[in-house]
């Protein structure tokens, strides 16, 4: 496997999930499917695979590398619809074990026609799912200068979001922005300040692709869904790669386990809380030796979870 695709914390999301040989696993994120191929090698002939990815390339992909492994089953959808998949086969509150890798996948950012990257001129589209949504080239054509920064700032992170939405409502009058390499070289233009190591499209890219394929908004409504897809010790594996998703990832399991955090000087306590997570450990991240063999790896955040009653 090519370096760039390799599967990220592998060998921390297999201990994590604690494969059963025969137990039923779900991964909301297929990609090239490292992972799912790693869980299958886990399992016994019992055993049983549920994925999902959004992208009908990994669905194939999917298909080519495992459909005639009976043990395996892919749809194409966002990992919110793995709840509507595991009720059709009435396997509610038997799941052993959910996998969300979130993100965008290698072959994704690898590919200049899928424009999610700035590395080489592509169509700006961005689309988890190409035939579902608006590409962000539309998107940016009509959104307000308020809206675009609002983007860039609360998903990127951006400090300079609102020079460059000001400069992209200019340049539309002008020409639209129809490419990577436009949208690219118009922030490199606009940013005054470079980050060590960093191309100046980098969160803006990162922000817009979030916006676009509404990636918060399916985890926060993937994460409610689990307690009632797990059975008793299936466990919740989550790798993040942004510290929004991790936020979000972080707060679930902790109100799971803990209940809601009341302000501390409310006279009140949560005194009906049941906890139907546990952390399992502290957040992973690779180590030296996997960033060095995949720079992608980088930023990744593991969390794991388990079902406790």
């Amino acid at each position: 496997m090519d370096d760039a695709h390799q599967p990220v914390l592998l060998a921390e999301v297999l201990e994590g999930l604690d494969i059963q040989p025969d137990g039923i696993y779900l991964d909301g994120t297929f990609g090239r499917g490292g992972h799912a191929g790693a869980i299958l090698d886990e399992l016994g002939p019992q055993g049983k695979l549920l994925a999902m990815d959004r992208d009908p390339e990994a669905v194939h992909s999917a298909q080519t590398q495992y459909g005639n492994d009976p043990r395996f089953e892919i749809a194409q959808g966002a990992f919110t619809m793995l709840g509507h998949l595991v009720a059709e086969r009435k396997l509610q509150g038997c799941v052993n074990g959910l996998l969300l890798d979130l993100g965008v996948s290698s072959p994704q950012l690898d590919n200049p026609v899928r424009g999610f990257s700035f590395s080489d001129d592509g169509p700006l589209d961005m689309r988890m799912d190409p035939a579902a949504g608006m590409p962000a080239s539309a998107w940016l054509a009509e959104a307000g200068e308020t809206a675009i920064s609002e983007v860039l700032k609360t998903f990127g992170e951006e400090r300079f979001a609102r020079r460059i939405a000001r400069q992209i409502v200019q340049q539309r009058q002008q020409q639209p922005l129809m490419t990577t390499r436009q949208l690219a070289e118009l922030i490199a233009a606009t940013v005054p300040v470079r980050e060590k190591n960093k191309h100046p499209a980098t969160r803006s890219f990162q922000a817009i692709r979030i916006y676009i394929n509404r990636e918060l908004e399916e985890l926060e409504g993937m994460l409610e869904q689990v307690p009632e897809l797990l059975t008793t010790r299936g466990r919740l594996a989550v790798i993040s790669f942004h510290s929004l998703e991790d936020r979000i990832v972080k707060r679930f399991i902790r109100r799971e386990y803990r209940g809601e955090q009341l302000p501390v000087d409310l006279p009140l306590l949560d005194v009906g809380h049941r906890p139907r997570l546990r952390p399992i450990g502290k957040a992973q991240r690779p180590g030296m030796a996997e960033t060095a063999a995949n720079p992608r790896a980088r930023s990744a955040v593991l969390r794991i979870a388990e079902r406790l009653q």
